[in-house]
C-alpha cells in the first residue's frame, strides 16, 4: 500500500497493524481508565452535537463520551502518539516535521452512540498551508453498525467549502448526505488517516458493542494555525517529530 498515493487520490488512507496487540491492550486499558475518571469527574462529558442535523440522524437521543488530549492523562497515550510506527505513516503524508494540534477520545456507548453529520474539519482549525490532517486509532471494530466512519472519496479536492462545520444546514453540504457516503469498515488496530478537507461523518452506534477510538490532529512544522474567531480550540503545539519552524517566544508562552 502506498499511503501517500492513496491519501492524495482519495483524501484518506486506512492503514492496518500499525500497533501490536500488546500495544493495543495497554492503550485500551488506559482508554478505559480515562473514561472511568471522566465518569467520576462531575463534568459534562457528553460531546453529542446538539443540532438539527444530528437530530435528523439519531432522533434527538444519543451520547458520546469525550475528552481532549489523552496524553495529559497518562504516559501510555503519549507513547502511542509518539510511536515511530505511527509517525512514519504521518511523515509519508505531510513530511518530516510533525506537530500535534490536539487529540480526542471518543467512546460511543452500545445502542445509543452518537452520530456525527457530514462535515469538514478545516472550519474548526484552519492552517495557512492546509497541511492539517487527522489520524483515527481504532481500539475496536468500527463498521457501519457500530458507529463507523463514512467518507466521500476525493472530496478533499473541493478545498474549503463555506459553512462546512456540519452543525447547521448548508448549501455546500446539501449534496453530501451521511447516508450517501462510503462506509469505512475498520477493525481493531487500524488507523484512518484523512485530510481536513475530506467530507466525512460517522453513523450512530446501533450495535451491542462499545466503539472506542482516539482521533489525533496533526500538521506540518512548515505550516501554522490561523486565528479562528468562531472557535477557540485546543492547540497543543507539541512537536512529535522534526521541527516547528513557526514557533516563537510568544507562541511558546501560550
Amino acid at each position: 500500500m502506498d499511503i501517500k498515493t492513496d491519501f492524495d487520490k482519495n483524501g484518506f488512507c486506512l492503514a492496518h497493524n500499525v500497533f501490536s496487540e500488546t500495544d493495543l491492550e495497554h492503550m485500551e486499558s488506559a482508554f478505559d481508565r480515562i473514561v472511568y475518571q471522566l465518569k467520576h469527574s462531575g463534568e459534562n462529558i457528553d460531546a453529542r452535537w446538539r443540532s438539527a442535523n444530528t437530530d435528523k440522524i439519531d432522533g434527538g437521543t444519543s451520547q458520546v463520551i469525550h475528552t481532549h488530549n489523552v496524553h495529559r492523562y497518562c504516559a501510555t497515550w503519549l507513547s502511542a502518539i509518539t510511536d515511530a510506527r505511527f509517525l512514519d505513516h504521518v511523515e509519508h503524508i505531510i513530511g518530516p516535521d510533525i506537530v500535534l494540534h490536539h487529540n480526542k477520545l471518543f467512546e460511543k456507548p452500545p445502542r445509543e452512540g452518537s452520530p456525527f453529520p457530514i462535515h469538514q474539519d478545516w472550519w474548526y482549525f484552519p492552517t495557512e498551508r492546509d497541511s492539517m490532517m487527522a489520524a483515527v486509532i481504532f481500539l475496536g471494530d468500527a463498521n457501519d453498525e457500530c458507529g463507523g466512519f463514512r467518507v466521500y472519496p476525493g472530496s478533499h479536492r473541493l478545498g474549503r467549502l463555506p459553512n462546512s462545520s456540519g452543525l447547521y444546514e448548508s448549501d455546500a453540504l446539501s449534496d453530501y448526505p451521511l447516508e450517501g457516503a462510503t462506509a469505512i469498515n475498520a477493525v481493531r488496530g487500524d488507523v484512518l488517516f484523512f485530510s481536513y478537507f475530506l467530507l466525512h461523518g460517522s453513523t450512530p452506534n446501533r450495535s451491542d458493542n462499545t466503539r472506542k477510538s482516539v482521533l489525533v490532529q496533526l500538521y506540518s512544522g512548515n505550516d501554522r494555525v490561523l486565528p479562528n474567531l468562531e472557535v477557540n480550540h485546543a492547540n497543543e503545539q507539541l512537536v512529535l517529530r522534526g521541527w516547528n519552524h513557526g514557533m516563537s517566544r510568544a507562541l511558546a508562552s501560550e
